[in-house]
């Protein structure tokens, strides 16, 4: 909420500037990350007590400590912000958090990530329907490019090397940036 209430009061280059600067700077994690591991780990090589939130080793399960709690209301809380002030939060913000602060594997972070961005999407849709809000015509093709875009994209994260995918990601981050900050001087 109010995330919200800022995006209204800031001027909409500033906007575009403050999302350009979130875009730079996953994008530089991601490469400094690639620096640092030698591949995708799929699981956190943490030891007890080196993150945040760890699993119990017996269960599975996020051990909920108050340090964890606390860390994950944090999480939330500024995910929350930064998607109302300028409509990101799942995978810009969630996935490296998870990946910083936790040691879930790769594949419930990123499970975690879709859900949320699932039922945000899903509450969006819902309000805007009960608003009034109709698709165009437009609007149904964007969605069933997107849906083959999606499942090709599934198709080919199977060949291409998890690097390639990270740094042609990072890099397309920082393209878009660029053009934003460009748009935004314009």
């Amino acid at each position: 909420q109010w995330g919200v209430f800022f995006a209204h009061q800031l001027p909409e280059p500033v906007l575009m500037g403050l999302f350009s600067a979130l875009m730079v700077l996953v994008a530089w994690r991601m490469l400094q990350r690639e620096k640092r591991e030698a591949g995708p780990s799929d699981h956190g090589a943490a030891s007890w007590g080196q993150k945040n939130c760890m699993l119990d080793q017996h269960t599975g399960r996020l051990a909920w400590t108050a340090k964890c709690s606390a860390t994950l209301a944090a999480l939330g809380a500024v995910t929350g912000a930064v998607s109302g002030l300028l409509g990101v939060g799942g995978g810009f913000l969630i996935v490296p958090a998870f990946k910083q602060l936790t040691d879930v594997q790769m594949r419930g972070i990123v499970a975690t990530s879709l859900m949320v961005i699932s039922l945000l999407s899903l509450i969006g849709v819902a309000g805007a329907f009960h608003a009034g809000v109709r698709i165009e015509p437009i609007g149904w093709v964007f969605i069933g490019a997107s849906i083959v875009g999606m499942l090709a994209g599934r198709r080919l994260c199977s060949v291409i090397p998890a690097r390639t995918l990270q740094v042609g990601f990072a890099s397309l981050c920082v393209l878009v940036a660029i053009g934003m900050v460009v748009k935004a001087a314009i």
